[in-house]
C-alpha cells in the first residue's frame, strides 16, 4: 500500500546534494534504479531527473520496521528518504557526479509500488523502437532522453532571452486555420457548428505572421506546434515545433545577421561551441552544381564534376544523349582510392541510387598500372577515357560514378550518393558544425504532378528585383530573395523577403496560374490586409526539433521530442489515430466510407 508522503518536504533533487553538506540532514525522493542486498547491508541507487544518488539502509540507523521495508524495494518503486549525507564507505564511483558520497537513511517511505518495466531504464537503451514508444513514459525516464528534453527547454530559453533582448514580441497565432492549399497536404478538423465546412491545423504561420506586420508588431517569434500531413522520415514529423520570426522594415541581410548572431547565442550558452561568423554564403547554382543538394554538408570534399562538354561527342550513347540535350547533363563525383570496391557493392550501388530516380550508374575505376575497370570504356576510345579521367581529376587507384539524365535526376542522385559514400568512407567528421547560407533560390519550380509552375517556398516570396520582369513570360529565370541555413547537411531552416506591392503578388499568382477569384478565395483577407498600408517584411522559420537533433548528435528527431509519433504518424503509446463513436460523426455531420483494400 502506498504510503503518504505527508510531512516529507523534498530538499534537494539527487545531484544538487554536495560533500560540502556532510553530516546535514536531507530528504530526496525518486525512483529505484537498482537494488544490491548485502545482508546486512542495503545499497539503492535513487534516481532522479538530476542524476544517482546511492542511498545506504542499515538497520542499526533504520531499525527493524525499516530494514525489512528496504528488503521489499523493487526497480522503478517511487521513494521518499530522509537521511544523512555522509562520504561513502565503500569505493568512490568516479563516473557518478555523487560518485563521493552516500546518504545514510533514517526514514523510507515507499510512495508507490512498480511492475517490473518491460525493458531496463538504462542509457543507451537496446530495445526496440517500438517497445521503447509503446512505453513512451518509461522510456522518458532514462537519463539520455531526459537529458535531451531537459536540453530543449534549456535552448527555448536561450532563444526566448535572446529575441526579447533584441526587441522581439512573442505572439501566438491561431491552431484552427482557413486551408489554403500549397505544399503539404493539411491536416483537416470538422466543424459542428459549419457543417461540411473545414479548419486547417496550421503547416506554419506563414499568413498570420505577415498580418501581424500589417498590424504594426515590427519583430514577432513565436515558438510554434504546426502540422503537415506528409511521409515521415528520420527528420520529419506529422507535428513539429517552429522557431517563427518576422522583420517589418528589414531585408535579407539584416534576417541573415540575426540568426547568426542567434545561433552563436545558442550554441555558445547551451553547448560552450564557438561558431566563427560571418557563416558563409552559397548561391543555390552554384550548391547543386557542386554538391548536387541544396542542404550540402560541406564536412567533406568528393564534389560533383560536370563532364557534360567532355562527353558529348563520345561514343557511348548514354553520356552524349543527355549531354546534347537541353536541361540535361552528365556529372560525376571521384571516391579516392576506392578503386578496388568488389562488383556486389558497386551494384548495391548503382540500385540505391535508383531509388532517387536514376536508370543506372556509371562506373570507371583506375587500376594502380592504368588499365581500367569499367561499366562503358569499350564504348569510348582511349583519347576519350583519358580526357574523361582527367576532367574527373582521378588517380590510380580511385573509382569514379556517373549519371547521365536531366539535370534534376542526376543532381538528386549524385547528390545521395556522394552522402552514402562519405559516409561508408568514413570521411565526415562528426564532431564539426559547419554551418551554411544558401541563397537566391529559384523562384518557381516545375510540378510533373500538377502539371503547373509552384512556388519553390510559398506565393508570398520577393523576387529579385532584377527579376520582376521575368513573371509575365519566363517564370523559370526568376530568382527569389529566399535563404536556407543549413547545418551538416540538414536544412535548419529557411525564410525571405516577403512581397508587400501588390502590383508584383497579383504577377505571382498569375504566374502560379491562379486566377483573381482562386486567389481572393485562399488568400483574401492578406490581399485585402495589405491595401491598409504594409510594411516590406522579411522573416525566417528554424525545425526547432531538428536543430535539438543536431545539437545533441542524435540520428532522428523522435529522441528530441517527448511524445513522438511513428513513421505511419500513429502514437503507440495512445493508439491514436483511433475510431470515434457515431454520435460524434453525425453531430459534425460525417459519414466515413473506407476506401477498398
Amino acid at each position: 500500500m502506498a504510503e503518504s508522503m505527508s510531512g516529507f518536504m523534498r530538499s534537494h533533487r539527487c545531484t544538487e546534494v554536495t560533500k560540502e553538506q556532510i553530516g546535514e540532514s536531507v530528504v530526496l525522493m525518486g525512483w529505484v534504479n537498482k537494488r544490491r542486498n548485502l545482508g546486512s547491508l542495503i545499497f539503492v541507487d535513487l534516481r532522479d531527473r538530476s542524476g544517482l544518488m546511492q542511498l545506504l539502509f542499515d538497520e542499526t540507523n533504520i531499525g527493524a520496521e525499516g530494514f525489512a521495508k528496504a528488503e521489499t524495494l523493487r526497480n522503478e518503486f517511487v521513494i521518499a528518504v530522509r537521511g544523512l549525507v555522509q562520504l561513502r564507505e565503500g569505493a568512490i564511483n568516479e563516473n557518478l557526479e555523487t560518485g563521493e558520497i552516500e546518504i545514510k537513511v533514517l526514514e523510507l517511505r515507499i510512495l508507490s509500488e512498480a511492475l517490473t518495466p518491460p525493458f531496463h531504464i538504462e542509457e543507451d537503451s537496446q530495445t526496440k523502437d517500438e517497445l521503447r514508444l509503446k512505453y513512451r513514459y518509461l522510456d522518458l525516464r532514462r537519463p539520455d532522453i531526459q537529458k535531451n528534453i531537459i536540453f530543449r527547454s534549456k535552448v527555448a530559453k536561450s532563444i526566448r532571452d535572446f529575441m526579447y533582448q533584441e526587441g522581439f514580441i512573442e505572439i501566438e497565432t491561431p491552431m484552427l486555420c482557413k486551408s489554403t492549399p500549397e505544399g503539404a497536404r493539411d491536416y483537416l478538423v470538422p466543424s459542428r457548428v459549419h457543417p461540411g465546412n473545414f479548419y486547417a491545423l496550421p503547416q506554419s504561420p506563414q499568413l498570420y505572421k505577415q498580418l501581424l506586420m500589417c498590424a504594426g508588431y515590427d519583430r514577432y517569434f513565436q515558438i510554434a506546434k504546426c502540422f503537415r500531413d506528409e511521409d515521415l522520415r528520420a527528420d520529419r514529423q506529422p507535428e513539429f515545433t517552429q522557431v517563427d520570426m518576422e522583420f517589418s522594415f528589414a531585408d535579407e541581410d539584416v534576417v541573415i545577421d540575426l540568426n547568426e548572431r542567434l545561433l552563436a547565442h545558442i550554441f555558445k550558452e547551451c553547448l560552450g561551441h564557438e561558431i566563427e561568423l560571418p557563416i558563409p554564403r552559397m548561391i543555390w547554382q552554384e550548391a547543386m552544381d557542386r554538391f548536387g543538394s541544396d542542404k550540402p554538408d560541406t564536412r567533406f570534399g568528393m564534389e560533383l564534376v560536370d563532364v557534360t562538354e567532355c562527353v558529348k561527342g563520345c561514343g557511348f550513347g548514354v553520356f552524349s544523349g543527355p549531354a546534347n540535350k537541353e536541361g540535361s547533363s552528365v556529372r560525376g563525383i571521384c571516391a579516392k582510392g576506392m578503386a578496388d570496391m568488389p562488383r556486389k557493392k558497386i551494384d548495391a550501388l548503382v540500385d540505391f541510387v535508383k531509388g532517387y530516380g536514376a536508370k543506372g550508374l556509371a562506373y570507371l575505376g583506375v587500376n594502380q598500372d592504368g588499365t581500367y575497370k569499367s561499366s562503358f570504356a569499350k564504348f569510348m576510345t582511349e583519347e576519350e577515357l583519358k580526357e574523361l579521367v582527367s576532367e574527373m581529376h582521378a588517380e590510380p587507384g580511385d573509382m569514379m560514378f556517373f549519371a547521365a539524365d536531366t539535370d534534376k535526376i542526376v543532381y538528386s542522385c549524385l547528390g545521395a550518393l556522394r552522402l552514402e559514400l562519405g559516409e561508408k568512407m568514413g570521411l565526415i567528421d562528426k564532431s564539426k558544425f559547419n554551418f551554411l547560407w544558401v541563397v537566391e533560390f529559384p523562384l518557381f519550380e516545375y510540378s510533373d504532378e500538377q502539371e503547373r509552375w509552384v512556388s519553390m517556398h510559398h506565393p508570398f516570396t520577393m523576387p529579385m528585383d532584377e527579376d520582376i520582369k521575368y513573371l509575365d513570360s519566363e517564370p523559370w529565370k526568376a530568382r527569389a530573395k529566399a535563404y536556407d541555413i543549413v547545418l551538416n547537411g540538414v536544412e535548419l531552416g529557411g525564410g525571405s523577403a516577403r512581397i508587400y506591392d501588390p502590383v508584383i503578388q497579383e504577377k505571382m499568382f498569375e504566374a502560379l496560374g491562379f486566377t483573381k477569384e482562386e486567389a481572393n478565395e485562399r488568400f483574401g483577407f492578406l490581399i485585402d490586409a495589405f491595401k491598409y498600408g504594409v510594411p516590406p517584411h522579411a522573416g525566417l522559420a528554424y525545425g526547432f526539433d531538428r536543430l535539438l537533433m543536431l545539437m545533441t548528435g542524435c540520428d532522428s528527431i523522435r529522441d528530441v521530442i517527448a511524445f513522438p509519433k511513428v513513421k505511419d504518424a500513429s502514437d503507440l503509446m495512445t493508439g491514436a489515430p483511433g475510431e470515434v463513436d457515431e454520435k460524434q460523426l453525425e453531430d459534425l455531420a460525417i459519414r466515413v466510407e473506407l476506401p477498398n483494400e
